[in-house]
């Protein structure tokens, strides 16, 4: 069985589109507020969490968005997903946060990158598919580090600026960013 989810947030109709070009005897779609509907799909519009991390389990490969969660879930259910990046320019995310996710998670050996969703029939074909034998777990590790690290930088750069309160308490403050 192939599991395709594209998240709880807004539709995802160019992923949905490709999806109808996969081959597989049972093909399941977690559709979301899609238009689109993949023919010879059994269509959901959601899942509840442990719905969803059943279809997970049962699948031999797992497409989704390059949301976070869909890829954590994945992963600790032994499945490398492949994954379909949200982009901004198609108002499907806010920025291109997914695009960023998925090729630093794409070279640690996690998820399989499909830029285009066109490519998705062919990389499906191509992909290792069955469960992971186990997660990598020095590239969760580097990634975890980095992302600590990140924040660590955020959090200093935001903690020499006044914050909204102080800028209350001291009206003669500099503005600072809002």
């Amino acid at each position: 069985m192939i599991f395709v989810t594209i998240g709880t947030t807004e539709p995802f109709d160019r992923l949905l589109a490709a999806v109808g070009e996969l081959r597989d005897p049972e093909l399941v779609v977690q559709c979301g507020d899609g238009s689109i509907r993949p023919e010879r799909a059994t269509c959901v519009s959601y899942l509840t969490y442990d719905e969803l991390v059943e279809h997970v389990r049962r699948a031999r490969l797992v497409v989704s968005h390059a949301g976070v969660g869909t890829i954590l879930t994945a992963l600790a259910n032994g499945k490398r997903p492949l994954v379909v990046p949200r982009l901004k320019q198609f108002g499907e995310a806010v920025d291109d946060h997914q695009v960023e996710l998925a090729g630093r998670l794409a070279k640690l050996g996690l998820v399989t990158l499909v830029e285009e969703p066109r490519e998705l029939a062919a990389a499906a074909e191509t992909a290792c598919t069955g469960t992971l034998r186990s997660t990598p777990q020095a590239a969760m590790g580097g990634l975890v580090g980095d992302l600590a690290a990140y924040l660590a930088t955020e959090i200093g750069r935001n903690a020499q600026q006044p914050g909204p309160l102080e800028r209350l308490a001291d009206p003669l403050a500099e503005p600072g960013p809002r």
